[in-house]
């Protein structure tokens, strides 16, 4: 397929990648950051373009891989009866594009996504095609550039799939930075944990989370509760997440 992607952010630059080592080519990249646009560009060997005004309009499927923000203020400049055009937001209704193009939709990948990446990760592509053309597009699409088969996923479904994303993905990076900045103030060396991380990430592959489950929170142990607790009088944040999570765990124990 001939491409046009608007944005030049992490998901744009990883979709990108992936659009090409399908075999697809990339028509344009279009960003208001000329400097990352023209970057990518000469990455794919490609034109870059700064405004809407000079969007190159021969491409098959327009993926606009903008912040959540940003889709409804683009949707608004944007003209392009007959195409086929998906943003890529999960918490954005399809609908915004529907002054767009009658053939408009959602290209969402469940994955967490950064333009350094070396290694081009799996994508599970979530789909949404207001009518059968951006269906069919958008499905084809996904398929080529994924291992696994598109999944059909509505406005509501969507943004309960990114609820849960946010949870198991920025939450727990967020509870490894704490620890790594606990591990640094108690010199503690924090790689001494990448096996434990390793092995709770591995585990709930063949396990539920719950099942999975282990320490003293789960166990009751109240003894070891409160010997943590008195260490992280010096760390009042984490020592409010820590009660907050214990107290969690323990009401589903």
């Amino acid at each position: 397929m001939d491409i046009v992607i608007i944005g030049s952010g992490n998901t744009a630059a990883v979709l990108g990648r992936k659009f090409k080592q399908a075999g697809h080519t990339i028509l344009q990249i279009l960003s208001r950051n000329a400097s990352a646009a023209t970057q990518l560009a000469y990455e794919w060997d490609t034109e870059s373009a700064n405004y809407i005004s000079l969007l190159n309009k021969n491409a098959d499927v327009y993926i606009i891989a903008v912040s959540d923000n940003a889709v409804a203020e683009i949707a608004a400049d944007l003209r392009l009866p007959g195409k086929v055009v998906a943003h890529t937001a999960a918490a954005v209704p399809a609908g915004v594009l529907k002054p767009v193009t009658a053939h408009y939709g959602v290209f969402y990948p469940l994955q967490s996504l950064r333009k350094e990446m070396s290694t081009l990760p799996d994508i599970p592509v979530y789909v949404d095609g207001h009518d059968k053309t951006a269906k069919q597009k958008l499905e084809q699409l996904a398929f080529s550039i994924s291992y696994y088969p598109p999944v059909p996923a509505g406005d509501e479904q969507r943004l309960k799939l990114h609820v849960a994303a946010v949870i198991v993905n920025n939450f727990v990076n967020h509870l490894l930075a704490l620890a790594e900045e606990y591990c640094k103030k108690e010199g503690i060396a924090f790689n001494q944990l990448l096996p434990l991380i390793d092995e709770t990430i591995s585990r709930i592959k063949e396990v539920s989370p719950k099942q999975a489950q282990t320490g003293p929170a789960i166990r009751h142990d109240e003894a070891t509760i409160q010997k943590h607790l008195a260490i992280l009088s010096a760390h009042p944040e984490l020592k409010n997440i820590y009660l907050l999570l214990t107290s969690s765990i323990q009401q589903e124990s």
